[in-house]
């Protein structure tokens, strides 16, 4: 997950203690696995018996032993999911991991295969194989997408689902971690008490505070806890965080710790153990050379591969803009691009005429440097629409075949915006602005600036393009939902 990403540690109480049973799983996750096991050994045998009639067309007695070989699919494809722990608890609905295990298997079982086939000499219908393994494997990832989507759902609307998390570490990172978790309810993570160093008590962004660090495996069990967040604090040390998962691993307790290092994701962070130190190293972020030229290849193909296909849509709402309020069809505006220089931006208008002039009699509702207001009276009631699923920045495409823009990036500021930069928040302007963003898929204008300048440099310090995919992914429900645009 790239909210400060948390490495996973099996932990647990190693004091001697009077034997406890093994705690189970949540209800929810015994049961989410159970569906996932279901879901897979539906899909393994749809796969099966698809590549039967399309390879075969019918049952004969030449076709018997692909039927049987089909039946045999959906225990064979649960079984190696399970040996690639693609079902554990922790993996549930965060992250890409439960995803990429299920990849694995499928690569690993056709591989299996070939081989097999090869070495034996065994006269196996390829065009079989060529249909049930991969047909297995994409119908497993959609179908595990979907009970992702409908998890998501059910802990954003009721809180459903969640891990019972106790925090331990000093008060403000606490009360940090328990204002992402709350803000990012998908991801599963409800903190329900707080241990501090100083012993004090009271509540943390009401959270009770419940004693201090020697006291967390008892707070676990008073709260019912599955998990315990660590924070980077200097009490904690490696020889204390040992003896806190022993502490912790009769109880099957998960151990998460989430680094200093809370905006460096995954990809540019290794452990590399030196004179038997386990050291982190954190590469630095590429943005430059042939990854800069790939992202740029790839941002103006797919911009016009996307003007191509939309044009019909940007030309009647074109007319709509035209025929709905009188002024220009486009909005142009100066935007603040790549190391500074200046650009014009395209939109659809969403605003009557002198809408600029207007601007200084409004009042910014504490957005920071941004002016956003709900309610804007400037907005025309086409202008509405369009903004609240981003289809007034459609014209964009065109900033991005020109190069002044990325598909993905951070947002692209005005230049008063930028004139009251600090040096660091200057550092959004060291890459392209993009049409859309982690701003743009995680609240767009419902964030203040703080976070949205936030999300911006996370962006930067860790591009790589299978995140700008990703980002592109979910940006298809983000303005499909219209949450947060006005």
């Amino acid at each position: 997950m790239l909210d400060g990403e948390l490495s996973v540690v099996a932990a647990g109480r190693a004091r001697v203690a009077p034997a406890h049973p093994i705690p189970r799983a949540p209800r929810w996750a015994r049961r989410y696995r159970l569906h996932a096991a279901v879901s897979d050994m539906t899909c393994a045998l749809l796969a099966g018996i698809a590549a039967v009639f399309l390879r075969f067309g019918e049952v004969t007695p030449y076709v018997t032993p692909y039927v049987v070989l089909s039946g045999a699919l959906p225990p064979l494809w649960t079984g190696m999911l399970a040996l690639n722990r693609a079902y554990e608890p922790r993996l549930i609905g965060v992250g890409s991991e439960e995803f990429r295990r299920i990849a694995q298997c499928g690569f690993t079982l056709i591989a299996a295969v070939a081989i097999t086939a090869y070495v034996t000499k065994a006269d196996l219908a390829r065009g079989y194989v060529v249909v049930a393994l991969p047909l297995m494997i994409v119908l497993t990832l959609i179908a595990r997408y979907g009970l992702r989507r409908r998890l998501h759902g059910r802990r954003r609307r009721g809180g459903e689902c969640m891990r019972l998390v106790v925090a331990v570490g000093h008060r403000a990172g606490v009360a940090e971690l328990i204002t992402r978790f709350r803000r990012e309810r998908y991801h599963g993570m409800e903190i329900v008490a707080a241990c501090l160093p100083d012993e004090s008590s009271g509540e943390v962004e009401d959270v009770p505070v419940l004693g201090d660090f020697t006291d967390v495996p008892l707070v676990v069990q008073q709260m019912g806890a599955d998990t315990v967040a660590v924070l980077a604090c200097p009490e904690l040390d490696g020889t204390a965080l040992r003896r806190l998962a022993w502490r912790l691993e009769r109880t099957r307790t998960d151990l998460v710790v989430a680094p200093a290092l809370m905006e460096v994701a995954g990809p540019r962070t290794a452990i590399r153990p030196v004179a038997g130190l386990p050291l982190l190293h954190v590469e630095h972020p590429e943005l430059a050379g042939v990854r800069k030229l790939i992202k740029s290849a790839f941002d103006r193909l797919v911009a016009a591969f996307a003007l191509v296909l939309l044009a019909p849509l940007m030309a009647v709402l074109a007319i709509a803009v035209r025929v709905s309020s009188p002024g220009p069809v486009l909005f142009r505006q100066t935007r603040v691009g790549k190391d500074g220089v200046e650009f014009t931006i395209l939109k659809f208008r969403t605003m009557r005429q002198a809408s600029e002039a207007e601007k200084v009699e409004l009042v910014n509702e504490g957005h920071g440097l941004l002016f956003k207001i709900r309610q804007d009276p400037r907005v025309t009631r086409l202008g509405g629409r369009l903004r609240r699923h981003s289809l007034d920045e459609l014209p964009q495409l065109i900033n991005v075949l020109r190069g002044d823009m990325s598909l993905v990036g951070p947002r692209p500021p005005l230049p008063e915006e930028v004139a009251r930069y600090r040096d660091d928040v200057r550092r959004r302007l060291v890459v392209r602005p993009g049409m859309t963003g982690l701003w743009q898929v995680n609240g767009r204008s419902d964030l203040s600036w703080e976070e949205s300048v936030r999300l911006d440099l996370r962006y930067i310090e860790n591009w790589s393009l299978m995140l700008d995919l990703q980002i592109l992914w979910k940006t298809w429900s983000a303005v499909a939902g219209g949450a947060g645009a006005y």
